[in-house]
């Protein structure tokens, strides 16, 4: 937590958890889609490049494709295009897993098998979930790590989120909350949960925002990998690195000059490149009867 570290764009599974060798022939690859919230932002591209590895090293079609605004009606428009492309397997993460049921009901009734990945769909309509994380231990590691970064239990904070629909940041937040409510009851949430929708610029207005409504906020957590920067800066430019914490999930090349000058204090992250490598690994085992 906290550390700075080398992008990890490339790099896949550690030696011995992979499994290596083409068992298809050039005319017989699976097609696996991995279909992210939005393409361009670099915790998603970091996950392409695990996808891509994994396409080359088992011998697969990976296909990274996505909208480029996290927008569920966007995701639906292109599974239903990917439908009519003999396509053997889609990966998505859900924007609005509600949005996205009918559609992907359609695709596994059309035989396609159909996995979920760093933001779940419904349960009923994917054959396997591949998390990113176990949501409640994330939770309450991010809570204690916002309480020792402000140095006390108790104070104002506030959450930036991705969207209301998004169901991993849901999740942190209804477990963080409960574990809050037991071990730091001080603290006070001071207004719900605010979107900043995958995006910087956003999540620094709304940053700005909060630090003017609530003059006393000692506290942010900024949860989608965006918000964590937009959030640091915001509290950079307002020099308030000694009076409010930013800690979340940030990629570190993101957040690294923020997290030298204290404006970002600390990240929590896994390696998307390798959630994108094991996505694929898993589509493959299952489309192999697995």
């Amino acid at each position: 937590t906290g550390i700075l570290e080398e992008d990890v764009q490339g790099e896949g599974p550690e030696e011995g958890t992979e499994v290596d060798g083409d068992t298809s022939s050039a005319n017989d690859k699976y097609k696996i889609v991995v279909m992210p919230k939005q393409v361009g932002i670099t915790y998603f591209e970091a996950a392409r490049a695990g996808v891509e590895e994994a396409g080359e090293k088992l011998g697969v079609e990976a296909i990274f494709t996505g909208p480029t605004v996290a927008d569920a009606a966007e995701q639906v428009k292109m599974i239903q295009d990917l439908m009519s492309q003999g396509v053997d397997a889609i990966a998505v993460s859900a924007n609005d897993a509600a949005a996205l049921t009918p559609v992907l009901q359609q695709a596994r009734e059309q035989g396609i098998v159909i996995l979920d990945w760093d933001s779940p769909a419904e349960e009923a309509v994917v054959d396997l979930s591949v998390k990113e994380i176990d949501y409640k231990n994330y939770a309450e590691c991010t809570w204690d790590e916002l309480v020792k970064a402000m140095g006390t239990d108790e104070g104002e904070y506030a959450i930036l989120t991705s969207t209301l629909t998004a169901g991993s940041c849901n999740e942190w937040i209804k477990f963080g909350k409960e574990y809050a409510a037991e071990k730091y009851p001080n603290l006070t949430l001071v207004t719900d949960p605010v979107c900043t929708n995958e995006n910087v610029q956003e999540a620094y207005t709304k940053t700005l925002d909060l630090l003017t409504t609530y003059p006393d906020l000692k506290g942010i957590i900024g949860f989608s990998s965006p918000a964590p920067i937009g959030a640091g800066q915001a509290v950079s430019e307002k020099g308030l690195q000694d009076a409010v914490s930013v800690v979340g999930s940030a990629m570190p090349n993101d957040a690294r000059e923020y997290l030298h000058e204290g404006a970002i204090d600390t990240v929590l992250l896994w390696e998307p490149a390798r959630l994108g490598y094991l996505t694929v690994y898993l589509a493959k085992y299952t489309l192999e009867g697995n």
